[in-house]
């Protein structure tokens, strides 16, 4: 039931994509129960021969208590996958939930537009899955505490039961707690995406270590947290204990919390493996589709799913992985075929989130009076730049799908130069608009980092990584410095530093390939004309792009 409910809510894609996200989801949800049953009977039998002495021996209360820790954890882990998206999610203020509520409940519904905005619903969303996330942890940590220490004999020695049961729940509510805000206070339900696919048995042993530190911190902290609490508990559920037992009381809650939380961790890391594991959006090898048509579950899966869904970042990765590497050259060969249609909506459909980046940042600049650029960081913080500011950190909250992205039309564009039989790339105009792309994003990135790119002039200075810089008048150069060094402490600069550096590494890696192409077209005077597009580009201008391919071709190595 539970698990038709989440099918329902979560896989809203075609079959494709569903099977690819369901099937993740079931397997997560098996080696969780088969690490979970693991760690129990283990702990238990720990428990057991540390306090009592006695072996592990099956019985009714040991089996309906490893049924309520398996459902416990089945919640969590539900709650978990819910929660987890590759990208980050703004959620809402509870100020913003209230005035949404207020105007579902006062303002009457019409039908010419919608009472709130989609953009609110996705905050607000967020926000209730967040709190339901957070309740979900206090109620599972709360149960799996009390079937771990409750059928340990020490606490034989206290009469009332529901005492034990109050305490272990009010300890484990306490550490759930815990955990559940400190795992959505630090973003950790967002999918990181390694950069070497491993198998996933040496990717989750690889966690190993970590969670097992993670999970002795968070259960040192709760446990401090328990015993600071513990005093605002009523008399009547304090109890009278002699100091023996006090401390096994505490040894054995200690021990619980740290399974408890192991368990979770192991989960979390077992849940960020699965997840970000490569998924082949192709047919098979030999089949009659792969003779045919390769390309079209790929194709697929990039148009047609949600977007910026888990579905779509992992064909990104997948088609990042097909570009680079060459392992599967024959699906990259499919793009370059006769009629140039696969080629021109690969790049398209990657081209498409970097032009939209471009645009926000550049909306950004130019939204902003400024003569400067390096007062961006000043001029964002008054209440007037407060929707560009949200702008700018959402923009970058795509950050990995950018990098995708710029990689794999820098790395088609330079295959393209010894694969492509057909001349579809150039043909189509697909390499001025690959260019052009890339050169403009960098652009607006350098401009919000605070870097001036003007046209060459005799008041520009030229660096070693091919940057023009401007002039500055001697009673700005202060200010200047200090705007600098405050917007490097912005929280998108080190998104935005590893972003030009990414954009810088993919049109070099275009000017290796096609150096000679390049030159001769620079001294006939028809490098604009060849690598950039006819019409306005994204940000900056022709000429200025133009002038930047050229710093780029004189510093690349021959």
């Amino acid at each position: 039931m539970l698990i038709s409910i989440v099918e329902r809510s979560l896989f809203r894609d075609k079959d494709g994509g569903t099977k690819v996200v369901k099937h993740r989801f079931l397997g997560f949800l098996i080696w969780q129960a088969l690490q979970s049953t693991a760690i129990f009977f283990l702990s238990k039998t720990l428990l057991l021969s540390l306090f009592t002495r006695t072996p592990f021996k099956p019985s009714f209360l040991s089996i309906f208590a490893f049924i309520v820790f398996h459902f416990s954890l089945l919640i969590f882990s539900t709650s978990l996958f819910i929660i987890s998206s590759p990208r980050p999610q703004r959620a809402a203020s509870p100020f913003e939930l209230l005035l949404g509520t207020a105007r579902l409940i006062l303002v009457p519904i019409s039908n010419s537009q919608p009472l709130l905005s989609p953009d609110f619903r996705l905050r607000a969303r967020a926000s209730i899955s967040f709190v339901l996330f957070v309740a979900v942890s206090a109620v599972s940590a709360s149960l799996s505490v009390i079937t771990l220490c409750l059928s340990c004999n020490a606490f034989d020695q206290l009469k009332q039961r529901r005492l034990v049961i109050g305490k272990l729940g009010f300890w484990g509510l306490q550490i759930g707690l815990l955990y559940g805000v400190h795992y959505v206070y630090n973003k950790r339900w967002v999918l990181q995406f390694p950069i070497i696919q491993r198998p996933p048995f040496f990717s989750f042993k690889m966690g190993l270590p970590l969670a097992v530190e993670k999970a002795l911190k968070l259960s040192a902290v709760g446990y401090v947290l328990s015993a600071i609490l513990a005093f605002a508990l009523p008399y009547e559920f304090k109890g009278q204990l002699p100091v023996g037992n006090f401390i096994t009381e505490q040894i054995l809650f200690y021990i619980g919390s740290f399974v408890v939380i192991l368990c979770w961790e192991l989960c979390h890391h077992l849940h960020q493996v699965l997840h970000t594991k490569r998924s082949v959006f192709a047919p098979p090898k030999g089949s009659a589709a792969a003779e045919t048509n390769p390309s079209e579950p790929l194709l697929a899966a990039l148009e047609e799913s949600t977007p910026k869904s888990l579905l779509q970042y992992l064909a990104y990765l997948d088609l990042c992985m097909v570009c680079e590497g060459n392992v599967d050259p024959w699906r990259r060969a499919a793009f370059f075929e006769e009629s140039g249609e696969t080629y021109k909506r690969v790049i398209s459909v990657c081209l498409t989130p970097v032009e939209q980046f471009t645009r926000n940042v550049s909306e950004v600049l130019e939204s902003s009076p400024v003569d400067n650029s390096l007062q961006l960081s000043h001029q964002l913080r008054s209440p007037n730049e407060q929707l560009a500011d949200s702008k700018v950190y959402e923009s970058f909250d795509d950050f990995q799908l950018l990098a995708w992205c710029a990689r794999i039309v820098a790395s088609l564009t330079v295959h393209s130069h010894k694969e492509d039989r057909f001349g579809v790339a150039q043909l189509s105009g697909s390499n001025a608009a690959v260019i052009s792309t890339l050169l403009s994003s960098l652009l607006a990135v350098e401009t919000l980092m605070g870097k001036k790119t003007n046209l060459q002039s005799s008041n520009t200075l030229m660096d070693p990584a091919g940057i023009k810089w401007a002039t500055l008048n001697p009673g700005r150069r202060d200010s200047a410095a200090g705007m600098t060094g405050r917007r490097k402490g912005a929280p998108f600069y080190a998104k935005a530093y590893s972003m030009a550096d990414i954009l810088k590494t993919s049109i070099y890696g275009i000017i290796s390939a096609f150096y000679d192409e390049m030159s001769h077209s620079a001294k006939a005077g028809l490098l604009e004309k060849d690598w950039i597009i006819s019409s306005k580009p994204l940000y900056g201008t022709r000429e200025l792009l133009s002038q930047k391919l050229r710093l780029f071709l004189d510093f690349q190595a021959s």
